[in-house]
Formats: C-alpha cells, sequence, structure tokens
C-alpha cells in the first residue's frame, strides 16, 4: 500500500471509526486507559490488513468483531487478573464516565456476555442477526442475553428508584 493510500486510510478510520471502537471497547472493559490501548490496536490490525472488505458496513462490522475480540483476550490476560491498574489507585477524568446511578453504569455492572449485547443493540444499532455473526452466536442465544440484561437492569434501576419500569 502506498504511503499516501495508507495515511489517507489511518486518517478516515480514525475521523470515522476511531470514537465507536473507544466506546465499544470502554463499555466492554470499564476501563479508559484499556479501551484506549484496544482502540490502537484494532486500528493498527486495520491498516495491517490486506483484504479487501464488501464496503463500509463489512468494514465496520470486521472492526466492531476485532475490537470485542482484542477486548476478551485482555480481560483473560494473566497481566489483567493479577496486577491493579493505576485507575483505581487514583481516579482520572475520562471523556465519558458514566452518570453516576445512571442506566450506562448500571450496564457497565453487568457480567460481559451481557453487556456486549447490549451495547451493540442499543450503542452500535446492530440487530440481533448481525450481533450472532459478530459473536459468533446463535440469533436465538443473543436474544436470550438481551432479555436477561434487561431484566437484571430493571431489577436494578427499580432498586435504584426509577419506579415500577415495564419489561
Amino acid at each position: 500500500m502506498a504511503e499516501t493510500t495508507r495515511e489517507q486510510l489511518a486518517r478516515r478510520l480514525v475521523e470515522r471509526e476511531s470514537d465507536r471502537l473507544l466506546r465499544l471497547a470502554y463499555s466492554l472493559l470499564n476501563s479508559v486507559p484499556d479501551a484506549q490501548d484496544v482502540c490502537q490496536e484494532v486500528l493498527l490490525k486495520r491498516l495491517e490488513y490486506a483484504g479487501e472488505f464488501e464496503g463500509p458496513e463489512h468494514e465496520r462490522a470486521w472492526l466492531v468483531r476485532v475490537t470485542i475480540n482484542t477486548c476478551k483476550n485482555l480481560r483473560r490476560s494473566p497481566w489483567r487478573t493479577r496486577t491493579v491498574g493505576l485507575d483505581t489507585v487514583a481516579e482520572q477524568a475520562a471523556p465519558f464516565r458514566p452518570e453516576e446511578g445512571g442506566v450506562l453504569e448500571q450496564v457497565q455492572k453487568l457480567p460481559a456476555k451481557y453487556r456486549e449485547v447490549l451495547v451493540l443493540y442499543y450503542y452500535l444499532g446492530y440487530d440481533t442477526n448481525e450481533i450472532a455473526a459478530m459473536l459468533e452466536l446463535r440469533p436465538e442465544t443473543v436474544r436470550v442475553r438481551m432479555n436477561r440484561a434487561r431484566q437484571k437492569l430493571k431489577v436494578e434501576l427499580e432498586g435504584q428508584g426509577y419506579g415500577k419500569l415495564s419489561g
């Protein structure tokens, strides 16, 4: 790939995709520094990827899938499970830290398998069939996870005084 073409691709990725990927990674990891690392790693993987995409949506789905996998790998890494991040020692300002007691904060407290489907559905706008393909699950499994996640959120939010939520 010519250097100018590579630079143009890098610029396009940062301008159009980095915010979405950063928010996805943050919602899965609950850590701004980890989300930034994942976002950077995914964008670099895309720059190194020599394959062709059928269109912008196919490329976007590839980026989301790679982001999810990179987050999963990071969560499983021995380094992450045996260390304490600096953000637990000293609270840092996050550009999109959820409102305390808000819905997003409750979403981030859910187990990863529930958080993934909710973020992909509500925040990134994918339907359950697309999510199933990205996560390599059956569509029914995605719908069950979404239903369970909604039920868990309903219980938590009603417990915080949001009133009776329809479900």
